[in-house]
């Protein structure tokens, strides 16, 4: 179970991390030798960030417009009902939506921001109308992203 006190990293563990979040997938030795550690101690330092939470968990990344999900949507969401049985049924809502693949609550003018991703303009509306459906919101405003930079 992740532990939830703050741990220490040296210029080694943020070289692993560095590494880790460029490329999850080589080998323990290669990883040992981008970093510059024998085998053993890199790999100690890499199950103490897991045990302690930093790792939160490896993934692949898919290129979204190759599976034909090429839209990306930020939605702004404001709404008047800041109680936390809204909150509770709005955010459980959000999670039923997987085209939702990140959900934040915001200060200032914006309540909720999300990242929706879609085929089209089109299938991006069957989410729209979904996500509004769910729950009271007082404004949704989209924008749609023209250019992934980083």
């Amino acid at each position: 179970m992740p532990n939830d006190k703050e741990i220490s990293l040296d210029s080694f563990d943020r070289r692993i991390l560095r590494e880790l979040q460029r490329d999850a997938s080589p080998s323990n030795a290669e990883l040992a030798r981008r970093v510059g550690l024998s085998a053993t101690p890199c790999w100690n330092r890499v199950r103490r960030m897991q045990d302690a939470g930093v790792i939160a968990g490896t993934v692949a990344l898919v290129d979204r417009e190759k599976i034909g999900l090429g839209v990306t949507v930020f939605v702004a969401v404001k709404t008047s009902h800041h109680e936390s049985d809204w909150l509770s049924a709005f955010a459980e809502h959000v999670r039923g939506i997987p085209e939702v693949t990140e959900f934040y609550r915001m200060s200032g003018d914006t309540d909720y921001l999300l990242k929706i991703v879609a085929a089209d303009i089109g299938d991006y509306d069957r989410i729209y109308k979904t996500l509004i459906d769910g729950v009271t919101i007082s404004d949704v405003s989209s924008s749609f992203a023209m250019e992934q930079i980083k």
